[in-house]
């Protein structure tokens, strides 16, 4: 039997049909906070696209006054990928995803699991240029972080927005916020410059914006 040359071998792989872009334009039927009453619901896209919009803010800042040479744009980047795996696995509480060491580790699993099934849906020539986006063992430290912190900065904004409604559901959400930030802003300037400069007016009306 023939076996097809090479070439036509790597036509067929280019032409394959790939599903990624159906993971990423399910993303907004993924309801954040499910186990919560909000006054405003939230999605997993439109919590991404916060995420990323704070995370290059906070790369430019880290560059501009503190030495930092990351690049704000794949910062943003990663931002967006940051909750691929929720497309498959839903948004988990973080009670629930941290409630042991052992539920932690299972759920870690589930992740790397969902997020490497997603690579493995783009074509193979172009892999190489998500796994540092789409696999988050395979991120860079140092914009891990980053993404980590813009991640929770997020959660705290919607935790003002809730509150400015008195929804006491976040009152809780707020007190255990308020611990992780102040520890972050010890360790991370560029956090203590966001929420010195820009957190507060987060909750800022229509009316005040338009002056």
């Amino acid at each position: 039997m023939k076996k097809k040359p090479s070439s036509l071998k790597k036509t067929s792989q280019l032409k394959k049909t790939s599903t990624f872009m159906a993971w990423v334009t399910r993303m907004p039927l993924i309801k954040r906070w499910a186990l919560m009453h909000c006054f405003q619901e939230e999605n997993v896209s439109e919590h991404s696209h916060q995420v990323a919009v704070i995370a290059h803010l906070l790369t430019v800042i880290k560059n501009k006054r503190f030495g930092g040479q990351l690049n704000p744009e794949r910062a943003a980047v990663i931002a967006i990928y940051h909750e691929i795996s929720e497309t498959k696995l839903q948004d988990i509480n973080s009670k629930t995803k941290y409630h042991s060491p052992e539920f932690t580790a299972a759920f870690k699993k589930l992740e790397d699991i969902a997020e490497q099934e997603c690579l493995d849906t783009l074509p193979e020539d172009l892999r190489d240029e998500f796994t540092g986006l789409l696999v988050q063992k395979h991120v860079d430290a140092e914009y891990k972080t980053i993404v980590k912190a813009a991640d929770i900065l997020a959660a705290y904004i919607k935790t003002l927005n809730e509150l400015r409604f008195h929804n006491d559901e976040f009152v809780h959400v707020k007190e255990g916020l308020d611990g992780t930030i102040e520890k972050l802003t010890a360790t991370m300037p560029e956090v203590a410059v966001f929420m010195e400069v820009f957190c507060d007016s987060c909750t800022t009306t229509f009316d005040k914006i338009s002056g």
